[in-house]
């Protein structure tokens, strides 16, 4: 079981953002940026790529969602797209808020966010989605 399958399951808490019968939101714990969310889809797949077609369309459609809340929350240029998925086994699209290209840049120094500023940032992303 993958840490992120821990996370839907809420054995391991987080700052969720969203959630569907396949897919989930939530806040990256270390951001590159205020609002930084990654969006899984629920069964754990190693690779994006190795998804089915219905699932990473799905996973894409639900993404998008998230990242037009993300954008109404959050003072940005756009939302970034990230796919590595290096560090943890499971499919996972990281939405990053940019004010310039080099915010997505996962070399920078990562955040360090307050538990009441996630919540906050959480609930503002919340609000948002339609």
């Amino acid at each position: 079981m993958t840490i992120f399958s821990k996370i839907i399951a809420g054995e391991i808490p987080c700052y969720k953002i969203a959630e569907s019968e396949n897919y989930f939101a939530f806040l990256d714990i270390n951001p590159m940026t205020k609002g930084h969310t990654l969006v899984i889809p629920k069964t754990e797949e190693d690779y994006i790529f190795r998804l089915d077609d219905k699932s990473i369309s799905g996973l894409m459609v639900f993404a998008k969602k998230i990242a037009l809340a993300i954008e109404k929350a959050v003072p940005c240029v756009r939302i970034g797209v990230a796919v590595l998925g290096m560090e943890v086994p499971h499919a996972h699209i990281h939405l990053v808020p940019l004010q310039k290209e080099s915010d997505l840049n996962f070399r920078n120094p990562k955040l360090k966010l307050s538990v009441e500023e996630m919540t906050e940032i959480a609930e503002r992303i919340k609000m948002k989605l339609s």
